[in-house]
This record gives structure tokens, C-alpha cells and sequence, in this order.
């Protein structure tokens, strides 16, 4: 069988990604842009507010919440350096009580709150986030650069965490042999690979360790 051919926007099996958080990829960055093929307009420049649920006991679901929808996806593996997740949810809100105890609470590894309704709008759902000491809503504005290198989906991206800013940039597919040819193309061979989950806990303090550079 030959390999998975990707699109940009589009969700596929579980991909293996490289990413990695800093203040600046701009060489990277640049080459990214040169090496990268044609891909849709609408995916050359994409901005979305988002919010990350933060769980302190928790470093292998990745919840969020981005255009009105509980968004999860959860990590598989690591082979070579390279984190393998896979998308799990994308719930529109309300949600309902039978979905946050079988699917969002437990992605969130923490103790139950008390349920007194059977449907949760977002600012609910927040509300619930907020009284809860192990958890933390993190606000994650994103402006997001896409491009496609050696069958490869790449971004580089804005990032700014509860008004942090940082960089970050990344490359997924499906096949290893692609992201560690397109790290090495863009130049990223040695830099650290650093999740979501782990960049906004660094960020947050959460994490004793500072970011890529």
C-alpha cells in the first residue's frame, strides 16, 4: 500500500507530529515558506481565539475549546522523537451531562464536580473549569501560516498564551520519513519537540523549563 496523502485542513488517521515553541523560528520559518508546494488560499493565513482546558494531572489529552466546539484529541505514541495523537471529539456546546462524565472530565483526569443540570453551555462549562483547582482556562490566540513540505502538513504560528507571545512551528503526516526529512530541510534538526500541552505549561509556570529559545 503506498502512504496516506494529506491535506492541509483536512483530518486524517493519526498523524505524528514535530512542534516546537520559542520566540524565534524566523530562518526556519522562511525556509518553510520557500520549500513548501501550493495549497488553498483559504488555509494560507487562518486567526482563531481559543481556549485550552489545563489539567495538572494531565499531559496526554489535549482539550480545547475553538468556534464553539470541545475539541479533543489524545496522545498514542513516541517513535523517534516524534509525538503521535489522535483526534478523539469535536462536540458543539451544550454539551450534556452524560458526555462531560464519559468524555470530557475523564480526558481531564481529575476529580468530578457536582452536575446539577443536564446541558452545559460553554460560559457553564467554563464556569465549572474555573471552581475546580485542578484545572485552568488558558486563553490561546493563534495566527497560523500553513504550508505543505515534502507531503508534509506544516505551520508556522503566533502564538499568544494568556498574552505571552511566542512562535511556533511544526510538521505532521502520517509517515515518520516525511517529518524527519522536512525537519531537516527546514532546519530544525536538534531543536526541541514541544506539545501544546507542554508549551502552555511552561508558560504558565506549571513546567520548571523554558521554551526551545
Amino acid at each position: 500500500m503506498g502512504k496516506e496523502k494529506l491535506q492541509v485542513g483536512e483530518i486524517s488517521k493519526p498523524r505524528f507530529e514535530f512542534r516546537s515553541f520559542g520566540q524565534n523560528f524566523n530562518d526556519q520559518a522562511a525556509r518553510m515558506a520557500r520549500l513548501s508546494v501550493p495549497i488553498p488560499e483559504k488555509l494560507w493565513v487562518r486567526h482563531s481565539p481559543e481556549t485550552y482546558i489545563m489539567s495538572r494531572t494531565n499531559d496526554i489529552n489535549n482539550t480545547k475549546i475553538r468556534e464553539g466546539k470541545m475539541d479533543i484529541k489524545t496522545y498514542v505514541q513516541t517513535v523517534d522523537g516524534l509525538e503521535q495523537w489522535n483526534p478523539l471529539t469535536k462536540t458543539e456546546f451544550p454539551v450534556s451531562i452524560d458526555f462531560l462524565k464519559s468524555d470530557i472530565f475523564p480526558a481531564f483526569q481529575v476529580n468530578m464536580p457536582d452536575f446539577d443540570k443536564k446541558n452545559y453551555t460553554a460560559d457553564e462549562f467554563l464556569f465549572m473549569v474555573k471552581n475546580h483547582s485542578e484545572l485552568q482556562a488558558v486563553s490561546v490566540i493563534k495566527e497560523r501560516f500553513g504550508y505543505m513540505v515534502n507531503d508534509t502538513i506544516c505551520e508556522v504560528g503566533n502564538v499568544i498564551i494568556n498574552g505571552a507571545k511566542v512562535m511556533s512551528i511544526n510538521s505532521e503526516s502520517t509517515e515518520l520519513d516525511d517529518i524527519k526529512k522536512t525537519m531537516s530541510d527546514v532546519g530544525l534538526d536538534g531543536v526541541e519537540n514541544i506539545n501544546y500541552l507542554q508549551a502552555i505549561k511552561r508558560v504558565l509556570g506549571w513546567i520548571d523549563k523554558p521554551l526551545a529559545n
